[in-house]
């Protein structure tokens, strides 16, 4: 649809801007960005361009005169202008250009955008940069153009004080003004933009949008103002139609309005326009007369035709007079409906009015194009309308609006393929070329309306530009076809022998008078005479230099006319075309004069004729008698006659003269035809007897049994047998029969017969066959059919004859077929081997596989065949037997023999694009092509019907490279001028595949070597491209489009020639330098080696034995002294690596005497406490509502709602009625659908809605699984058709998805108590006790002991583990054991101390750490010690957290616990609570480790680079924590994994129910395989539930997890979703240590996983009904417990922000509208918000 936008705009240029002569390169202009709109200025040619964020003012050559930006804006639609920081959610906004309108008379540019609700501005229309009106403080009345970029614009200017009109569609957040009057200047009560009327008789409901609008065009005449525009006919109606409404341009009431409706409609939206703009779909022109006269105005829309103004006007009369006169009645039908109102009839008016479907104003196409035409212009032409149409493929086809419309040009674009092309681009093109072409017949042949001869000048113009035009006949109209021709002479030829006057005239009605003179007496040898007809070119020129015309004058010559019929010169000179003469006594032909005797008509001509007989054989001498005439000149004179022939020129005969006139000679034994006899010869064609026989009776030809030949009768010495000889058979066709016969025989001999009924009987081993009487041959052949037979050793015909040849009968056995596979679409070459395949002939055999017919290609020993196309549905086909018929009675089948599969696939080719010279190698992907026996690549030119020189130009290039998943190819060259219409092809055997997005470009044009050329990288790369100088090739370094860059050969190569002479010294000579681009070639310039002076050996031997010697010796001395400090850099190297060693010995040993001792058995430990289950209500508030952003104070977790008191009541019942509501199928999942349609219903909002939703329909849970199987079958089907059934369920963006995961979580709670839930907790504590082992940095947060080595303390911490003895103020005196680290901050320590004390209560009924107080009595008085006091130490002006060793706590001290009531006690013993409020404020603290980027630069310099480098920690060393850690907890993920994982022992019913669910749609779509449906398992449960409960564990238990457990629950939870996975991770040094750690395990898991899946899959299934009951007894058990009202109180928020939307997918809806959903929903919605209703 984007590609529309890139020729809306040229066409413009081409219709109003550039009419003139391109002579160079076309002016262009590039945007930034989208552009919306253009328009111009008829005053000045200033085109003005709105784009996305700028405006520009354009001068008429496309050169920036002005620019100003509009945009990004802050903005919000939902925020009222003037946008404050008061907006919340401003942020900024690209402003889309809506409207551009040029008040000529003002000199004012207005301009409308979508930010600020649509608000316009006044712009100088000399400098748009120049702002003279903007205001956006004015409020709604202000708002003009719309704020969606989809929403269309249109506006006219009119006359003052209401100079514009605007008409838009309506959008969520504009004026419901569809057709409003806006002013431009402040008037009276008005200001500027300010609305005439404050309701439009044109505007949009709100509340039910019954139509939807689009404008397309807007423009006045003759007092109106016309709209073009598309709606919709009603609610239920989502086809768009075209109509035209016109208004009174002075109405200000709208009381004229009136709509029509438009066939044929348009298929396709139209695109937004503007003023004086021809639209991309539409355009409005009016006729010329040759007076200048405005004729008449039409309207001309792309794919609907025609129409003139008037008949609009007319048919908008009939209307408005049906409406007033017969309440809309015309021709006894409703014609007539206000569609803005409700009646119809003059009570009513006025109130817009519209004509309905059937009283549609209809027009003829006046051109038909089978292609896409995207947009149109028109312009008028010297009272001529032409039309410029946008193709789909970027073409302009010129059309010329006549009686009959013609396309007479077409431009090429640069659109190529299928790729989507906006416009940000406008390029200044030329509508006519008339000086291109050089001659009248190629400037008339154009056919350009533009273009005439003007005859006068000599060239192709316009008319204005060629003088005198104004003169009858002096320019020439080219549309008219013709050229000034001179149509005849006076005389129209002479003799070469005269001279005379000779007038011409010329077709244009003018006569010329000229002189011609012939040849003056020519010398007899000259080559004049010659010659029949002399042929003289006749130019009439103007001013000696501009031809006119020519013509071609003929001078004759008699004397050479009698060369046309040697025998007959007489009648030949008097028949001449000449009006010759025939001197009898000389013996010549001249030119005629009265005053001179001879012949002037044929019948006086001396001549021979009625020769007698007319029939001669040859070899027989017949006398021959003829009569003669007009022969008295010679008789009287006595002279004799002789007769001769050309082919015996040498003998004559005597012809003696008989009676009268009458002439006889003996004749000739000759073969020759002498006036007009027919010699024929007996023998010729008729070898044997029965041949001779049959010729015709008139020839007198007999069969001389002596010479055994036909001849005439009377050369036969020997009588005439009676019968013929018996027959004689030759040859029989076949050799081989089969035995059961049914073939056709051929029996070639001779004297078989003179007629086909001659042959009376044909008998093979006494069985008779019938004979084919049709193919009989006279005595040479004849055909029959033989039918079973048991010996073929014998032929006996009708006359008797037996057979000389050894026919014989054979059994054919085919054996083999090769090859055995071929696709579906045939084609394939296969051949049949075995014995005897050669029996009866090709004709008789018929081949097929498995039942579809094999074309027979050759036939022999061996049967080649071409397979035709498979028809049958299984692909691939079982194996077919190949099937070999012989005649109609012998049939052998090769069973199992072939097998159709599928036909080769193309995935994708590189590259994409080819030069016209081809050549380009083309690598094409796919699958099944082992299977191709022939693969081309063919080019041919698109042709349509408006292809001019439709001459078809293929061309095919064979494969050059072949096996199953690669083909390549050479692009084939294309002779084509034109490279935007040529397709492309790839044909593989039967199967034709059409490459759309390769695209044909122009050869690329070079340049001299010091410039550059054009087009290189079109279709080509540097890796492809070559060069060569002379013999040698160059690298090609840098291809662009208009720039390569070569390395030349560094030494001089030898010229590129054939003689080896040229070759031997090329020292001096000019190189030529070849660029080679496929099978394109281009000399592009000639290279020159300059010539190096030769030096002397003397000097060159000492320059360089010199300084090499002196080079050697510095060398020697660097060496020594370099060896020498090497040794003690070794030395020094070799003692810092033994201590790097020991260092790193030490580390190791003691990270292994760490993972020694923490190999202990924790079990123990876990066993003391209960597991802290969470209530049924918290874990589904946990699950459902905690990820939401308002986490915990989401109202479903509070269950506070702000509802007054006195609404509780009808805001209960209303509820009620609602979750009624949401119990209906049909009106719940139009809901979904309705919302999830709405660009702002994000991810978060869907999951949040699903959940409510979860609640809502928690009390009918089998309802709600029946709702989600069916959007769950829905999105499957999406999937699955868009070929992408791997990504379902992936994620959790639809509403869907979410429910699903909710039924999971409901459906697995009882599981997770009974079964899954011990493990995972023990999991839980067994990570977080030996996370708490050793050192945690509270502020880095990262662990000496984690499985995440993001997470891991990369520093060596010393610690040690102390035993404190803990007091709780105020519960006795028992004293619990706690142990603690000394490197432990105060507020850990307190953590471990609550863990331990309180460890039987869940961590919600636990005090906070920030609520207790830590006090330490190592004397008589006390301490609390906290993290932060004035005693804390400072690094500079960094802080460390005060640990217990910092206070110097001992091993088995006693400290007191105690409750804080207030904060300020907390603090009592501090100095102050201002001073403690400043330490805890300060950002610059650190725990254990300081920030690596932060240590002191100062102290870091003055360290040797010893100590720096044994500081420095090596990370890499601490990984083996990683291993202690995953080896102390691999028992417990293994409980955990096999308790999920095992469907050996309990497994929930909804999970057998699901997947059993999934494998049923499986198996209904054939392209899911295996992998994809073990994905959607995974995605359903593995990835959707366990994985979102192993990573929050308190979604299940009341605990708290800290951020370096949750680190290392990352790491089990990644290692899950990889055992689920079928792909195969292939690790190495590079993978993350992650990923590394549980590397060996992740195979067992996995099999773990595939056995999980198939031990389900074999379980035995679970019903609906007993779902259904256990999904009951579900909701029995907890619906109460849950937030019902408030979900859907919730909920209804929803069904509340999309209500319009909602309403209206209803009432589209049959199936609610038979329920009343719509009613029902209003009644809800106006008891829960008061809202005003329909009801």
């Amino acid at each position: 649809m984007e590609r529309w936008w890139a020729w809306q705009f040229a066409l413009v240029a081409l219709a109003t801007v550039y009419l003139s002569p391109s002579l160079g390169q076309n002016a262009e202009f590039q945007s930034d960005t989208l552009i919306n709109n253009v328009v111009a200025d008829p005053r000045t040619g200033r085109l003005y361009i709105g784009a996305v964020n700028s405006l520009y003012q354009l001068n008429p050559d496309l050169g920036v005169e002005s620019r100003t930006e509009t945009g990004p804006k802050r903005d919000n639609r939902q925020c009222t202008p003037p946008v404050t920081d008061a907006c919340d959610n401003a942020v900024d906004t690209d402003n889309h250009n809506k409207l551009l309108l040029v008040q000529g008379a003002k000199d004012v540019l207005v301009a409308c955008g979508s930010v600020y609700r649509g608000i316009c501005s006044l712009r100088n229309l000399s400098n748009v940069e120049q702002l003279l009106y903007f205001s956006d403080t004015k409020g709604e009345k202000s708002y003009v153009a719309s704020a969606e970029e989809s929403v269309s614009v249109v506006g006219v200017i009119v006359s003052s004080p209401r100079p514009s009109q605007v008409g838009k569609g309506y959008g969520n957040h504009d004026s419901t003004k569809l057709i409003s009057t806006r002013i431009l200047q402040d008037y009276g009560d008005w200001v500027v933009f300010d609305s005439i009327i404050e309701a439009s008789a044109v505007q949009a409901n709100p509340f039910l949008l019954r139509y939807l609008h689009d404008f397309r065009f807007a423009f006045k005449d003759g007092g109106f103002v016309y709209f073009l525009f598309s709606r919709t006919l009603g609610v239920q109606d989502t086809k768009n139609y075209t109509f035209i409404s016109r208004m009174c341009e002075d109405d200000q009431g709208y009381y004229s309005y009136t709509e029509l409706d438009v066939q044929p409609r348009p298929s396709f939206a139209f695109y937004s326009v503007s003023e004086n703009m021809y639209s991309d779909h539409l355009s409005c022109t009016s006729v010329i007369n040759k007076k200048g006269e405005r004729v008449e105005t039409v309207l001309v829309l792309l794919f609907a035709g025609m129409y003139p103004l008037r008949s609009i006007n007319k048919r908008l009369v009939e209307i408005i007079g049906a409406c007033y006169s017969n309440n809309g009645i015309i021709n006894e039908k409703p014609a007539v409906y206000s569609p803005y109102s409700s009646k119809c009839g003059a009570e009513f008016l006025p109130s817009p009015l519209a004509s309905k479907a059937e009283y549609a104003l209809t027009a003829q196409h006046p051109l038909i194009c089978k292609g896409h035409m995207t947009a149109v212009a028109v312009a008028v032409e010297k009272g001529h309308a032409v039309a410029f149409l946008g193709t789909a493929t970027g073409e302009v086809l010129k059309v010329h609006l006549s009686a009959q419309p013609e396309v007479y040009g077409r431009a090429p674009g640069d659109v190529t393929g299928d790729k989507p092309v906006l416009c940000v681009q406008i390029i200044k093109v030329p509508v006519q070329a008339c000086h291109l072409k050089t001659d009248c017949q190629s400037c008339v042949a154009m056919k350009d309306p533009y273009c005439g001869w003007c005859v006068l000048e000599g060239k192709c113009t316009r008319k204005q530009e060629c003088r005198r035009s104004s003169e009858d006949n002096t320019w020439l109209w080219s549309p008219n076809q013709q050229c000034v021709e001179i149509e005849s002479f006076n005389p129209p030829n002479l003799s070469c022998k005269k001279t005379q006057q000779v007038w011409r005239e010329l077709v244009n009605e003018h006569a010329l008078s000229i002189s011609l003179c012939g040849v003056d007496s020519p010398p007899s040898e000259s080559p004049v005479l010659a010659e029949l007809c002399l042929i003289q070119t006749i130019k009439v020129m103007v001013n000696e230099k501009i031809k006119v015309t020519s013509g071609e004058y003929r001078f004759y010559n008699c004397a050479a006319t009698v060369r046309k019929n040697r025998n007959t010169p007489c009648i030949a000179c008097v028949t001449s075309e000449w009006g010759c003469q025939w001197n009898a006594r000389d013996h010549s032909c001249s030119d005629r004069d009265d005053g001179v005797d001879g012949d002037h008509v044929p019948d006086s001509c001396p001549q021979f004729e009625s020769p007698e007989p007319l029939l001669i054989p040859v070899g027989f001498e017949i006398p021959i008698s003829f009569q003669g005439r007009n022969l008295e000149i010679y008789t009287v004179r006595g002279r004799r006659f002789t007769m001769g022939t050309e082919l015996m020129k040498h003998t004559e005969r005597e012809v003696a003269q008989e009676q009268g006139s009458k002439f006889k000679f003996t004749g000739y034994e000759v073969s020759v035809e002498d006036f007009g006899l027919v010699l024929y010869n007996c023998s010729v064609g008729r070898e044997d007897c029965s041949l001779c026989k049959h010729a015709d009776s008139t020839y007198q030809c007999v069969w001389c049994s002596a010479t055994r030949t036909c001849v005439y009768r009377e050369l036969c010495p020997s009588p005439q047998p009676a019968q013929c000889p018996d027959p004689e058979i030759t040859d029989i066709v076949p050799r081989f029969g089969p035995l059961n016969g049914r073939i056709s025989v051929t029996i070639k001999g001779s004297n078989m017969g003179i007629k086909k009924e001659d042959i009376k009987k044909i008998t093979v081993a006494g069985v008779d066959c019938v004979h084919q009487e049709d193919r009989y041959s006279v005595s040479t052949r004849l055909d029959f059919n033989l039918y079973h037979i048991v010996n073929f050793h014998q032929i006996i015909t009708g006359f008797g004859s037996r057979s000389r040849p050894e026919p014989n009968v054979q059994d054919p056995k085919p054996v083999a077929v090769h090859p055995a596979k071929g696709p579906a679409a045939g084609g394939t070459r296969i051949t049949i081997t075995g014995t005897d395949l050669d029996t009866a002939t090709k004709d008789d055999i018929a081949v097929t596989v498995g039942g579809f017919p094999c074309e027979v290609l050759s036939f022999g020993k061996e049967i080649t065949c071409k397979t035709g196309k498979y028809r049958g549905q299984k692909v691939p086909s079982d194996l077919l037997p190949v099937q070999v018929k012989y005649g109609k009675n012998t049939t052998k089948d090769v069973t199992a023999a072939y097998q159709y599969s599928e036909n080769p696939k193309i995935t994708d080719y590189n590259p994409k694009a080819s030069f016209l010279c081809g050549g380009r190698r083309i690598v094409v992907m796919g699958n099944g092509f082992d299977l191709i026996q022939k693969a081309t690549m063919r080019v041919q030119p698109a042709f349509d019907e408006f292809t001019q020189n439709p001459t078809p130009v293929e061309v095919s290039v064979c494969v050059c490279v072949k096996n199953d998943t690669v083909l390549q190819f050479d692009s084939p060259p294309a002779n084509s001028s034109d490279s935007q219409s040529l397709r492309t092809f790839l044909q593989l055997d039967n199967v034709k595949e059409e490459l759309k997005s390769f695209d044909y470009h122009p050869d690329p044009t070079f340049n001299q070597l010091n410039k550059n050329g054009r087009g290189f990288s079109k279709a080509m790369t540097a890796k492809e491209a070559q060069a060569f100088v002379g013999d040698a090739s160059c690298h090609v370094n840098i291809l662009q489009d208009d720039k390569l860059i070569l390395d030349a050969p560094s030494s001089q190569p030898r010229a590129k020639s054939k003689s080896k002479r040229q070759r031997r010294d090329t020292t001096n000579d000019l190189l030529e330098l070849v660029v080679k681009f496929g099978h394109g070639e281009w000399k592009v310039g000639s290279v020159y080696y300059a010539r190096k002076d030769d030096i002397p050996l003397a000097i060159i031997i000492p320059a360089v034995i010199v300084p090499m010697l002196l080079f050697i010796a510095v060398s020697v001395y660097c060496y020594r002294r370099k060896s020498q400090q090497a040794e003690r850099e070794y030395e020094k190297v070799k003692h810092q690596l033994e201590n790097l060693e020991e260092s790193v010995r030490d580390r190791c040993k003691k990270e292994f005497t760490d993972l020694m001792i923490e190999m202990e058995d924790h079990t123990s430990d876990l066993s003391e406490a209960r597991i802290p289950f969470l209530d049924y209500k918290t874990y589904t508030d946990r699950n459902f509502f905690l990820p939401s952003k308002d986490g915990a104070n989401d109202a479903m977790i509070t269950r506070k709602l702000q509802i007054p008191e006195a609404r509780r009541a009808i805001v209960a019942q209303a509820l009620n009625q609602f979750s009624n509501l949401l119990n209906s199928k049909t009106f719940l999942i139009n809901f979904i659908r309705t919302l999830e349609s709405r660009p702002d219903f994000n991810a978060r909002a869907r999951g949040y809605f699903a959940s409510l939703l979860t609640v809502a329909l928690h009390g009918k849970l089998e309802y709600y699984t029946d709702i989600m199987r069916t959007l769950l079958l829905e999105m499957m089907d999406e999937h699955v058709q868009s070929k992408n059934p791997k990504l379902m369920l992936r994620r959790s963006e639809t509403v869907v998805e979410r429910m699903l995961c909710n039924w999971m979580s409901i459906c697995l709670y009882q599981f997770l108590r009974d079964t899954a839930g011990e493990p995972l907790y023990k999991l839980y504590k067994a990570l977080k006790h030996q996370v708490e082992k050793g050192p945690v940095d509270a502020k880095m947060k990262k662990a000496k002991y984690t499985l995440n080595d993001t997470g891991l303390l990369g520093d060596d911490v010393e610690y040690s583990v102390l035993t404190l003895q803990v007091l709780v103020h105020g519960e006795g005196p028992d004293v619990t054991p706690v142990k603690v680290l000394n490197c432990d901050t105060i507020s850990q320590v307190k953590e471990k101390i609550i863990d331990q004390v309180y460890r039987n209560l869940p961590y919600s009924q636990r005090p906070k750490v920030e609520c207790v107080a830590l006090e330490w009595r190592p004397g008589s008085t006390g301490q609390i010690l906290s993290d932060l006091d004035l005693t804390s130490q400072k690094e500079g002006r960094w802080k460390r957290l005060n640990t217990l060793a910092h206070y110097n706590v001992r091993d088995n001290a006693t400290l007191v616990l105690s409750r804080v009531l207030h904060t300020q006690s907390f603090h009592q013993h501090q100095d102050s609570y201002e001073e403690k409020n400043s330490l805890l404020e300060d950002d610059n603290t650190f725990h254990l480790v300081r920030p690596a980027d932060e240590i002191d630069e100062v102290k870091s310099k003055r360290g040797s680079m010893k100590d720096k480098a044994m500081t420095k920690a090596i990370t890499e060393i601490y990984l083996t924590r990683l291993l202690s850690v995953k080896g102390t907890l691999q028992q417990f993920v293994d409980d955990f994994f096999r308790s999920v994982l095992c469907s050996g022992s309990v497994v929930p019913p909804a999970v057998k129910y699901f997947f059993d669910f999934l494998d049923e749609q499986a198996l209904r779509h054939d392209n899911v395989d295996e992998e994809t449906l073990h994905i959607w398992k995974t995605n359903s449960l593995p990835s959707r539930f366990w994985v979102n409960i192993l990573r929050n564990p308190h979604f299940i238990f009341d605990v708290h997890v800290t951020e370096v457990v949750d680190a290392s629950l990352h790491v089990i939870s990644q290692t899950f979703m990889d055992a689920c996975t079928k792909s195969e991770h292939k690790l190495s040094r590079e993978s993350p240590s992650n990923k590394l750690l549980y590397a060996k395990e992740i195979s067992t898991y996995k099999k773990m996983v595939d056995d999980y899946y198939k031990g389900i899959r074999q379980m035995v299934p679970v019903s609906d009904q007993d779902m259904n009951t256990h999904l009951a007894e579900v909701s029995r058990q907890h619906t109460d417990k849950l937030n019902t009202q408030v979900a859907l109180h919730q909920l209804y928020q929803y069904a509340s922000k999309y209500y319009d939307v909602i309403i209206q997918s209803l009432d589209e809806d049959p199936a609610a509208q038979n329920k009343q959903l719509t009613l029902r929903l209003q009644g809800i919605a106006a008891a829960l918000e008061n809202k005003v209703t329909d009801l």
